[in-house]
């Protein structure tokens, strides 16, 4: 019995398989158009809507009266309190905040869960129940007030008020930005740098600033807008003088009691812009930092 050994050269030809494409597996989550379409028609009813209707208030105002209205110098003061203490408590809260972070991610101690959790807890108390508190603790006849009234230091009913306020309900937004990015952010980066040479200050800030530092002003940007339009827990330990401790939703309010929708309409116009400037300013420096660290 002969076997035909074929070798290759005798082997017929067979045409190479045209390479096919592989057939992604169908996904979970619905299409681009329909997602697309479903998120643009959500943002429109809940954020795009309501805010139209502002300017189509304000629009329906000569601009003479717009002026008047919206840059009076109350209206003025009222901007320069909102926006100053927003961003002193932003800055507050993103040096503490960071520290807080840290501590949460780079250390175990006893009752660190109970730290975490306080952490979270301007989420969950209402704003009102967070001002009467604040004002009891920080009035000239309170445990922390009392301690500066001596020196002529008056914490409530001033702006200095007003800031501690807002860095009680901006602290969370700084923390819970910074943490997740501390985490994945490996310990074995830093003492690699400390076994090169490195100073403890180089390492953060060559090492660890960099990494941080668009979560950082995400959660500084969170805390501003939190601020600005912060009235629940301000308008207690404000004080509410006009042209000094006065802030601007104060202000809409006052306007709104007193039937001057028009004058309340290019306040919160004004604010609108001024806050959505501010915000675009921080994701353009975001877009940024990110870049520079890509490159």
């Amino acid at each position: 019995m002969e076997i035909a050994l074929s070798s290759p050269l005798q082997m017929p030809a067979t045409p190479a398989r045209a390479a096919r494409p592989r057939r992604r597996g169908r996904s979970v989550i619905p299409g681009f158009g329909l997602t697309m379409g479903l998120t643009l028609a959500w943002l429109s009813l809940i954020v795009l809507l309501p805010l139209s209707t502002v300017f189509i208030r304000s629009a329906g105002m000569g601009w003479a009266d717009f002026i008047a209205a919206g840059l009076s110098p109350r209206a003025l003061a009222a901007y320069r309190i909102s926006f100053g203490t927003a961003f002193a408590a932003a800055l507050v809260n993103g040096v503490f905040g960071l520290l807080t972070a840290w501590v949460l991610v780079r250390y175990d101690f006893p009752g660190k869960r109970v730290v975490n959790a306080l952490v979270d807890l301007p989420f969950a108390l209402p704003t009102a129940v967070a001002g009467i508190a604040l004002t009891t603790i920080y009035s000239p006849s309170g445990w922390v007030g009392q301690l500066f009234e001596p020196l002529g230091i008056q914490l409530a009913y001033s702006p200095i008020g007003i800031t501690l306020a807002l860095i009680f309900i901006g602290l969370p937004f700084i923390v819970r930005s910074v943490e997740p990015v501390l985490e994945d952010l490996s310990a074995d980066v830093e003492e690699a740098a400390l076994s090169l040479g490195a100073s403890p200050w180089q390492v953060f800030a060559r090492v660890v600033l960099p990494a941080i530092l668009p979560a950082l002003l995400t959660g500084f940007a969170l805390a501003l807008a939190r601020g600005v339009g912060e009235y629940g827990s301000v308008i207690f330990i404000a004080g509410n003088m006009p042209f000094k401790s006065e802030i601007a939703p104060l202000l809409i309010i006052t306007q709104l009691e007193q039937y001057d929708y028009a004058g309340a309409t290019a306040i919160a116009t004004i604010m609108l812009i001024a806050s959505f400037a501010i915000l675009l300013l921080i994701n353009l420096i975001q877009a940024w930092s990110r870049r520079r660290m890509q490159g």
